[in-house]
């Protein structure tokens, strides 16, 4: 499939019609998700693959659609990672093994330092969480491409995912993507024109 025909063919499914998605296609999404770009290739996120029934059911008493939730195979639970100076360490390490010359080494992570060094926690927490967005969309065309569907969800309890899954306080889950295959077929897309978006 074409990527113009995956992005228009995606869409947020609001209802999942209950088959499991097979795990060797989930492992295929993860790999693709791996493979997102972000800021200075920090990668500042960590990702949780729910496909326990059990777990699913409790982490379905802290959205707002529960429906769409439980008849979803997997939820993938995003969480923005503000703990950034173990990343530049693992960056430096991946650098130096990949034989990426010393000055552009050096430049990016000086650049990464003074994100660490230059912003405050919570500063840390929105920049992390605009990089764990750039994921996320290759996660829901990732997805569409492998032959399922998604929707991700903002409408959530992020304090209750946190204690649920036992998430640590640097990791901040920030949006969640529900996966399966849509109940329904998808609608026209409703978007705005071209000139409305450019200006």
């Amino acid at each position: 499939m074409e990527f113009q025909e995956i992005v228009a063919q995606r869409y947020a499914a609001k209802k999942f019609d209950g088959r499991t998605i097979p795990p060797e296609k989930v492992d295929q999404l993860v790999e693709l998700i791996r493979l997102a770009p972000s800021a200075l290739n920090l990668q500042p996120w960590k990702i949780k693959v729910v496909g326990d029934p059990q777990l699913k059911d409790q982490l379905a008493s802290a959205v707002e659609n529960r429906e769409m939730a439980a008849s979803a195979s997997h939820t993938l639970v995003f969480c923005a990672n503000s703990d950034v100076a173990p990343l530049i360490k693992k960056l430096s390490e991946a650098m130096l093994a990949a034989g990426v010359a010393e000055e552009i080494r050096h430049h990016v992570l000086e650049l990464a330092n003074g994100v660490d060094a230059n912003l405050s926690p919570e500063q840390k927490k929105e920049w992390a969480t605009r990089q764990v967005y750039l994921a996320v969309s290759n996660a829901i065309y990732g997805a569409k491409a492998l032959g399922f569907d998604s929707c991700p969800v903002t409408s959530f309890e992020p304090g209750e995912f946190a204690r649920i899954l036992g998430i640590p306080a640097h990791l901040h889950p920030v949006i969640i993507v529900h996966l399966g295959y849509a109940a329904y077929p998808a609608k026209p897309k409703l978007r705005f024109p071209a000139e409305d978006i450019l200006f």
